[in-house]
């Protein structure tokens, strides 16, 4: 059993004796060793105990350490564990394959004792410095989601208040002060709701309530919920949708916040104008030509729905698309002002898609625009 204050460390090798002679080395260093005689044996273990290290041997049979050590960092979970490379290999081709599998080190065997007690202290320092801040990440998130909580109290009384004027006999101009006040009442209730369902989300702590959907028919009310909107940025909206009458189980609540979100943006960020299309198909009804234009992904992830918003702005740059669905990143350039949104809405969008198992990724359009496709 692991003990208190002590480290937790791994290690697979398919030669026990190996194993002994690790524990020899580490005698006096304090820490708790766990054996794994194989890959298979190693990925059991990380699904019960999270180690601090993983002393990895690189010539195993079957699944050799490279390919475990890929499955390792591919992992979310288990990507964060520094893991050491043990290795007779010495070549710098075969150090650098070792590197590129995401290894954070390596030793040569023959085991040098002080080079193994050495390097296993230096990645038990990354760890220790990588569980402290995000122990002070999460403290920050706690305290952001508390005051977000205790957000909808005062600004439900505001709305209520606004709610009570409205019934009282006011000239034309202060009534007009008070439609506006509680529009912004609206937003700001509908922005706590979100943000406190995304942070159930990330945290795992929400369930899905899926119900049978329509959702040809849930973006058709979209479309037509935001016709005032496009027309107020003299945008011209159009839908591209198949027929009403395909069922799918999903969370309709969530999956209207993913619609709002992005077609709100999608006209946020086109110009006067211009157009910005919804699209809805389903990829098992496209011809072998057509699927041929999709992600070359689509051999790996094989969607039931695809949904696209397109729009004729001015796109997203290559730095842009690998931060943009990262929380409290802002928009990109359009007319030579920077957009800044809330930060939240494609953070939320990119959390909601992946709890229905879904994907969300954005590529440029040509001449000029960007299309954020949603897969489920």
């Amino acid at each position: 059993m692991w003990k208190e204050n002590s480290s937790l460390i791994l290690v697979v090798d398919d030669d026990p004796d190996n194993f002994e002679v690790i524990q020899i080395l580490l005698f006096k260093e304090n820490h708790e060793l766990i054996y794994a005689p194989h890959a298979g044996a190693a990925l059991n273990s990380l699904e019960n105990t999270l180690p601090d290290v993983i002393l990895l041997d690189v010539m195993m049979p079957e699944i050799d350490g490279l390919e475990l050590c890929q499955r390792i960092k591919g992992n979310w979970q288990w990507k964060h564990i520094p893991i050491i490379m043990v290795t007779s290999l010495n070549s710098k081709e075969d150090l650098a394959r070792c590197l590129d599998a995401g290894a954070d080190d390596f030793i040569g065997k023959p085991v040098n004792g002080m080079e193994l007690r050495a390097r296993v202290r230096s990645m038990l320092r990354i760890k220790h410095q990588y569980d402290s801040l995000k122990s002070a990440l999460q403290l920050r998130e706690d305290m952001s989601n508390m005051v977000v909580h205790d957000l909808r109290n005062p600004v439900a009384s505001i709305m209520m208040a606004c709610e009570v004027m409205r019934l009282s006999d006011l000239p034309e101009k202060p009534q007009k002060k008070l439609e506006q006040i509680l529009l912004a009442g609206q937003k700001l209730q509908s922005l706590i709701d979100t943000l406190l369902m995304m942070a159930k989300l990330d945290s795992g702590k929400m369930l899905l309530s899926c119900t049978e959907v329509d959702i040809c028919d849930l973006a058709q009310k979209v479309v037509s919920d935001f016709e005032a909107m496009a027309n107020q940025h003299q945008i011209k909206l159009v839908s591209e949708l198949p027929e009403v009458g395909k069922i799918f189980p999903l969370d309709a609540l969530l999956l209207r916040r993913i619609f709002d979100n992005l077609l709100s943006n999608a006209i946020k960020f086109s110009p006067p104008q211009s157009q910005v299309t919804l699209k809805l198909f389903y990829p098992d009804q496209l011809s072998d030509s057509e699927s041929l234009s999709r992600s070359s992904d689509s051999r790996i992830f094989t969607p039931k729905i695809c949904i696209q918003f397109i729009d004729e702005g001015p796109g997203v740059t290559e730095e842009l698309k690998e931060h943009i669905f990262e929380k409290y990143e802002i928009g990109s350039p359009m007319h030579g002002v920077t957009q800044r949104g809330w930060g939240w809405g494609l953070a939320f969008c990119k959390i909601a898609i992946e709890a229905h198992n879904g994907r969300i990724f954005v590529e440029n359009r040509q001449p000029n625009g960007a299309i954020f496709t949603v897969e489920i």
